[in-house]
């Protein structure tokens, strides 16, 4: 069952994203060892990272058993200024004591982006020491939306929002021109918390179409991230919940 917080602006939704990534953190150190998460790109999660490089979520968090992963990425260089690691690592691992060990990233840069993919399955394989046929599970992973209801790199219409063998793929998306690299939903529907963050009345179509309509995840590939024995948070600003039913 999904739930759902909405928040009065970004700032309070940033606030909020801080404080649910950060308890997760020190509930996971203490119970685990390490604190593994998969960072998101786009606008939405950029203020989540700097407050999590200042006070008082920085001396809150045990960086150096954190171990850093992606959703997804863009196939460009790790400095292109669409990266997602790019932005990560500007916003916040450049500012915090995260051993350059425990930053898994993808190697966006390869020409090939299906072997982009493929060796970024063994880097999962590796850090979660999985055996053949086992999935790993991330304590947390962080989500967003597009206008048109794609989340990671599962965009509408895209054979990706099928995929259940896999643990990374490299879709191509045609509205865009260009090749992804993304974990897929078995993958993102084992983490013990699934945290959207959603932002801004140009998403508020999309989220109410995700949340409240049709089970429809070829239109609204969002709608595929359910996960199944952790919990799907929806973190939203009013401006983006202004057309759920469901919120007064």
């Amino acid at each position: 069952m999904a739930e759902l917080r909405v928040l009065e602006d970004l700032d309070e939704l940033a606030r909020a994203a801080a404080e649910e990534i950060t308890r997760s953190a020190e509930e996971a150190v203490a119970a685990r060892g390490r604190f593994t998460i998969a960072l998101s790109g786009g606008g939405t999660p950029k203020p989540v990272y700097h407050l999590l490089a200042e006070e008082p979520y920085r001396d809150r968090i045990d960086w150096s058993r954190m171990h850093v992963f992606w959703g997804d990425d863009r196939h460009v260089p790790p400095d292109h200024p669409e990266s997602n690691f790019g932005m990560a690592h500007d916003a916040l691992l450049s500012k915090v004591p995260v051993p350059p060990d425990n930053i898994h990233r993808m190697r966006a840069e390869k020409p090939d982006a299906e072997k982009a993919a493929e060796e970024y399955a063994w880097t999962l394989r590796s850090a979660f020491n999985l055996e053949e046929g086992e999935w790993p599970r991330f304590d947390l992973v962080l989500m967003g939306i597009g206008e048109d209801a794609h989340t990671a790199s599962f965009f509408p219409g895209s054979e990706a929002v099928r995929e259940r063998s896999r643990l990374v793929i490299a879709p191509w998306v045609s509205s865009l021109g260009t090749f992804r690299i993304t974990l897929t939903a078995p993958v993102f529907n084992r983490a013990a918390l699934a945290l959207f963050l959603v932002s801004g009345e140009k998403k508020a179509e999309a989220l109410r179409a995700v949340l409240e309509g049709d089970f429809q995840p070829d239109r609204f590939p969002a709608q595929v991230i359910r996960p199944e024995e952790g919990r799907l948070l929806w973190l939203v600003d009013r401006s983006a919940a202004g057309l759920l039913r469901s919120v007064g």
